[in-house]
């Protein structure tokens, strides 16, 4: 049972810095949430603060149903990897992923055996004797999370552990990461700035912004309906667009209302069509293999979006631009929250 339960956290530092609000979040038994948000925004804190390495001086931390406010790290039953490793150079692979087994006086034939069964698990048993600076990022990372998972633990916190990574190595990690959240069953906590990663891994994501809980949903539910501006903005590649409706021609609404559109929405037409459509120019394009993004100016702003390459008319910087409105997304243009048809749409 790992059943996470935040309630009101707020967190300051020397009294006046103030850098969680009043964040309340419930997470359920063997979830993979990401706390996704730009830097500062307080992920790594709130983090920190379940984990038990900083006091929560107001709100409360429930972990398997019990208060956690006064418990010791060790006593949480939680188990953190970093973003740096960790790993003690002068140990083996073998060593370092039955250090913490170690600590708990675990006999040293019973430890090495969890430490070869959990090496074979991370695909990490041909390096069993080999020391860190032996190994690649990917496989000391491996190694991290090793430890981790050596120790039988209920709930796992992960705080930017592929950022040190190549792309490539990104993208492997993210797949052993899944893949072995659902072997384990266990509940996973993983702080990214990377949205990428957020809605890839996560059953749930928390999107955070200045200390202040923006959204807590579903990938699929952030990325259809985002709560606000700033989600909207922050989960997509390339982003939204955003267009003040009072520029647009066929707009019949209430003109100070902001329209959100993705890229995907956004499509090249070759010639005025009845559809909302706009008349743009092509100032950059971005090569990205069989597709190209264009970035466009158009009189009411700058549109980016995807297209084919094949679909990309030849010597011309001129376009239409024809504008899907049935998955507009709208925002009041003052407070940058999400409106719903009948709220002036």
């Amino acid at each position: 049972m790992s059943r996470i339960s935040l309630r009101n956290i707020n967190k300051s530092y020397d009294g006046e810095q103030r850098v969680l609000h009043d964040v309340s979040m419930e997470i359920e038994d063997g979830e993979f949430i990401v706390i996704v948000g730009p830097s500062g925004c307080g992920k790594s804190t709130l983090l920190r603060l379940i984990a038990g390495l900083e006091k929560c001086p107001e709100g409360d931390i429930f972990i398997a149903d019990k208060r956690a406010n006064d418990q010791l790290p060790q006593h949480r039953d939680i188990a953190m990897i970093f973003q740096n490793y960790a790993l003690y150079p002068h140990l083996t692979v073998r060593e370092n992923i039955a250090f913490g087994l170690e600590l708990r006086r675990v006999p040293k034939k019973q430890r090495n055996a969890r430490a070869e069964e959990v090496a074979k698990t991370l695909q990490l048993d041909p390096y069993l004797d080999r020391k860190p600076a032996a190994l690649s990022g990917g496989q000391r990372q491996r190694v991290a999370m090793g430890r981790a998972i050596a120790r039988d633990t209920s709930t796992f916190l992960m705080d930017e552990p592929l950022s040190n990574l190549d792309n490539a190595l990104r993208v492997a990690m993210r797949t052993e990461i899944k893949a072995l959240h659902k072997q384990l069953g266990a509940t996973i906590i993983y702080v990214t700035h990377d949205q990428t990663e957020a809605l890839s891994l996560a059953d749930r994501i928390a999107v955070m912004k200045d200390g202040y809980l923006q959204q807590f949903d579903t990938p699929e539910a952030i990325y259809d309906k985002p709560a606000n501006r700033f989600v909207a903005s922050f989960l997509g590649m390339p982003p939204m667009n955003f267009l003040s409706a009072g520029k647009l021609d066929f707009w019949q609404g209430d003109p100070d209302i902001e329209v959100g559109l993705r890229p995907e929405s956004l499509t090249i037409a070759h010639e005025q069509t009845d559809a909302p459509t706009l008349p743009g120019s092509i100032v950059l394009s971005e090569l990205t293999g069989s597709d190209v993004i264009l970035h466009c100016d158009t009189a009411a702003g700058r549109l980016t979006l995807n297209c084919a390459r094949k679909e990309l008319p030849p010597g011309r910087s001129d376009i239409f631009i024809n504008l899907d409105m049935e998955n507009a997304h709208y925002f009041n243009a003052e407070s940058g929250m999400r409106l719903e048809m009948g709220q002036g749409v």
